[in-house]
């Protein structure tokens, strides 16, 4: 067999110089393959002419049934082989690799020219960030998977109490859109594990590494079509349906986050919180005014776009402990169903470190800072001593390196980095408005101030409602008047209802206790049983 193929090989490997490899070009390269190829035809014709002197030459016609025996047909085959694996060594041997994969690139286009098919790779991730289009692929074919596919993947992510579908890997979904067929295909390849440098030799750590895409098939006249309308298509219904399988999130700062990556700052719990703007305890005109501010803030994302402005809102709830400022923010998010990140002040280390937070947290949120007037009080108490100070004696204060300071929560409010996001509100809560600088309460900033008062008679009859589930009934109008120059919080009233089974012994109960309060605020109370009816009141709220 080798025979047959030696003499034409060897007058082409006559014209192979080693110095030719030497060093080439992209383009010399080529140049070479195309002379290898011509030495090799010419070669193999030479040899055919040959053979063909050698041997007589069978011909076929419907006058001869004579066929080739099994012998020749396999004396062929062979041969063939022999060339192929032949040609196959000395190219990996004398072949440049980058010659190789070019001559492999142009096999590949040349095969794909003749297909009437266009394939789209949509990857799992864009190098180390997460790949958007990926994730709305997937929320779009899961309810599009037909109910004949044999093979679904359930699956119940952390956190969340509802099951999602996707497809098992290899698994195709035909899609129609406007008169164009599409194929989906999921596709998951899993790499060899590789050991991690520096981990225990003895007990290895191994990465294990998966690649998942999504492969979308369709007929190239289609191309424009595809990209321009289909994909855009695919992120509206997307986002329509990550909005209905949404869990809320309530994210607060991790104890180890200074260890770990951006992306592992924060830890997320379920966001069960019952409250809604139907069961606040709140004035309906305000309720309302605050629901319409929310709705106009959704609505207007290329108005701030056109204006120039983060995408972005400041709230701030201040009146004293127990009016329901917590509850507000919890019904804002069930409203918005937006997740809510607590930052604690308190524990941030610096503004270096308040800008990485506010990085890592995600779009369509409410970043709630409570207290903010306690928050600041170490920074203001810094600057006060240092103003007591002699002039120059202060350099020489000792100040922690890391700190947070009040330019760098302005900043994080409507500088530079407030523009990292979209769709945020940010909510900041205080008992004593009067104690915050007013460079933090400017418009731009603050956009809207609400002040958490006491409980009023349209608040009342809300607790009344889901508390008794009563809206009529004679003490009512007892309660509301005595409400009108009583000055108790809805937290006070809410644990009075919640005292008694009994309605009429609750109500007796909240009137004995309005009565008491009223009596006690227009007496002239001596120094310090102020102090001491707050104990009490207190003690009669929990016990």
């Amino acid at each position: 067999m080798l025979a047959t193929t030696t003499p034409f090989l060897d007058r082409t490997l006559r014209h192979i110089k080693p110095q030719m490899f030497a060093s080439f070009s992209l383009s010399k390269s080529s140049k070479l393959f195309h002379h290898l190829l011509h030495s090799v035809t010419v070669g193999k014709k030479q040899q055919q002419q040959m053979d063909t002197a050698r041997k007589p030459t069978i011909v076929f016609n419907a006058n001869n049934n004579q066929c080739p025996s099994a012998k020749l047909i396999f004396s062929a085959a062979a041969s063939v082989a022999a060339t192929a694996m032949l040609i196959r060594s000395v190219a990996k041997d004398f072949v440049p690799l980058e010659l190789r994969d070019y001559i492999f690139f142009k096999i590949k286009n040349l095969i794909l020219s003749f297909r009437s098919e266009i394939t789209l790779v949509i990857e799992e991730f864009d190098g180390l960030n997460e790949n958007l289009l990926y994730k709305a692929a997937e929320l779009y074919l899961e309810p599009t998977i037909p109910p004949d596919t044999k093979r679904i993947k359930l699956a119940l992510p952390k956190r969340q109490g509802k099951i999602s579908f996707s497809l098992e890997s290899n698994e195709e979904i035909v899609d129609n859109f406007n008169g164009v067929q599409v194929k989906w295909r999921f596709v998951s390849k899993n790499f060899p594990p590789k050991n991690i440098p520096g981990s225990d030799p003895y007990n290895p750590l191994l990465l294990t590494t998966e690649a998942r895409f999504f492969e979308l098939s369709f007929h190239k006249k289609h191309k424009e079509t595809i990209l321009n309308n289909y994909m855009q298509h695919i992120l509206e219904i997307s986002k329509d349906l990550e909005e209905e399988k949404k869990t809320l999130k309530l994210f607060t700062l991790k104890s180890d986050r200074y260890s770990g990556r951006i992306g592992d700052m924060w830890q997320a719990l379920n966001l069960d919180h019952p409250a809604t703007f139907q069961t606040l305890a709140m004035d309906s005109d305000l309720k309302r005014k605050i629901m319409l501010d929310l709705d106009r803030f959704m609505k207007r994302k290329e108005y701030y776009k056109r204006v120039g402005k983060a995408w972005k809102r400041g709230y701030l709830l201040f009146g004293p402990p127990g009016t329901g400022k917590s509850s507000l923010i919890a019904a804002m998010a069930n409203y918005l169903n937006f997740d809510v990140y607590d930052l604690e002040l308190t524990e941030i280390k610096g503004d270096s470190e308040l800008r990485k937070l506010l990085i890592s947290t995600g779009n369509k949120s409410i970043i709630v800072v409570e207290d903010i007037d306690c928050s600041l009080e170490f920074q203001d108490r810094l600057a006060q001593t240092r103003a007591m100070m002699p002039q120059g004696l202060h350099r020489h204060m000792q100040v922690p390196q890391q700190q947070m300071t009040l330019s760098g929560l302005l900043n994080f409010i409507d500088g530079l980095w407030s523009s990292c996001g979209d769709e945020r509100i940010i909510v900041f809560t205080t008992n004593h408005k009067d104690r915050l600088d007013p460079a933090l309460l400017r418009p731009g900033r603050i956009d809207v101030q609400i002040h958490m008062s006491y409980i009023t008679s349209c608040g009342f009859k809300m607790l009344a409602s889901n508390y008794l589930g009563i809206t009529e009934h004679p003490q009512l109008l007892e309660i509301e008047e005595l409400l009108k120059t009583t000055k108790v919080t809805p937290a006070e009233v809410g644990e009075l209802l919640m005292k008694d089974e009994g309605t009429e012994k609750v109500l007796q109960g909240l009137i004995q206790f309005l009565q008491t309060t009223l009596s006690d605020a227009a007496a002239e109370l001596q120094p310090g049983m102020s102090q001491q009816y707050g104990e009490k009141v207190g003690r009669d709220l929990f016990l």
